[in-house]
């Protein structure tokens, strides 16, 4: 038995759960989210806790069997509390701003950027600049119930202008640490 998976999803007191059919329809104050189940797995609803099953001891269930209790619970805790993401932009002229449902960045190109976000994902910047290392940097917070889709922004913003490792310019996560190289030394 799945060590994840026989472990049931507590539902917060505003979240709701409905299996219908093959569907699991998640109802909190975050939102809404629907998760899509594998034809292998069972999912059952009781005194606000969700369980999931396996309909046999194939490979296929056993392998789905915690996957689909971590999506599960993933959905559970979006539309209650909600999932957040934390970007640093670190480089001189660096900037971001939120204009409706779009960024607007300046990151060092001859154009400015705009990054149109997806339906569920807020954005907010930190309005004051810190300097790290000599750069200044803006703090940028992403918000939304879908962890999947909050992950996948995230990543197509920081690849907007990946950090370099020889200043440490560029969009990088807030708790990622940046290898840096030395460069050239100019010896004679």
């Amino acid at each position: 038995m799945s060590r994840i998976g026989k472990l049931a999803i507590k539902l917060g007191d505003k979240t709701k759960a409905v299996v219908a059919g093959q569907q699991v329809n998640f109802e909190g104050p975050k939102g809404k989210l629907s998760v899509k189940l594998p034809g292998k797995v069972k999912v059952e609803i009781k005194d606000g806790q969700v369980t999931v099953q396996r309909a046999d001891d194939s490979r296929e269930a056993r392998s789905l069997h915690g996957l689909t209790r971590t999506i599960l619970a993933n959905a559970a805790k979006g539309v209650s509390t909600g999932f957040e993401k934390k970007l640093d932009i670190r480089g001189v002229g660096f900037r971001a701003e939120v204009k409706g449902k779009a960024i607007h960045f300046a990151l060092g190109y001859s154009h400015p950027v705009v990054f149109d976000l997806p339906e569920g994902v807020t954005a907010e910047v930190d309005k004051a600049a810190r300097t790290e290392d000599s750069l200044p940097t803006v703090g940028l917070t992403l918000r939304s119930a879908d962890k999947e889709v909050l992950g996948a922004t995230a990543v197509n913003i920081r690849s907007l202008r990946p950090p370099e490792p020889y200043k440490g310019k560029g969009i990088k996560y807030s708790e990622e640490r940046i290898r840096r190289k030395e460069g050239k030394t100019g010896t004679t």
